[in-house]
């Protein structure tokens, strides 16, 4: 891994997508940003994709990332929950793609594993770990943003062979 990394983490979703931005220089953790696109329901789907598109791609030229990590696809209650993931995470990757930038898929299992030390670890439990791992007091992170920083943390160990003890 290079001696500074950029990484955009995203945590896809129809309704909410996160995402966050993290670096990694000289072994230090440091949260550049994040945020979320949050759609309605009510909104036709096509616009909703659009929004998470176009997001995505804002962030990309702010940041500058070197490296996009992605969550994967997890077993959702439905198929149409699956589906509807899926299409977030198509337009999340293909933003990446068209930015020319490596992209890497984790799934949530191996993000708590990777973060918190535990595969099964709460949303709870993440959010507190990532807010401790980047020295980051009191923040307010929406479950969807710690989640989208979880991943580009756990893509940083990845690269670096990090293993959380």
């Amino acid at each position: 891994m290079a001696d500074k990394v950029v990484v955009l983490g995203i945590d896809p979703g129809t309704i909410v997508t996160g995402f966050g931005v993290v670096s990694q220089e000289a072994g230090r953790l440091r949260a550049l940003a994040w945020g979320s696109v949050k759609t309605s329901p009510k909104t036709p789907l096509p616009e909703r994709l659009r929004r998470i598109h176009a997001e995505v791609v804002r962030q990309l030229a702010i940041h500058r990332p070197h490296e996009v990590a992605v969550e994967n696809v997890f077993q959702a209650k439905n198929v149409k929950s699956s589906l509807m993931l899926g299409h977030a995470r198509g337009v999340a990757l293909l933003a990446a793609a068209d930015a020319g930038l490596p992209i890497y898929e984790y799934a949530p299992r191996e993000v708590k594993l990777s973060v918190v030390g535990i595969g099964s670890a709460s949303k709870v439990q993440v959010a507190s770990m990532v807010k401790r791992l980047l020295e980051i007091p009191d923040a307010e992170m929406r479950e969807d943003e710690s989640d989208a920083v979880a991943v580009a943390i756990c893509h940083i160990h990845k690269m670096s062979g990090a293993v959380l003890r």
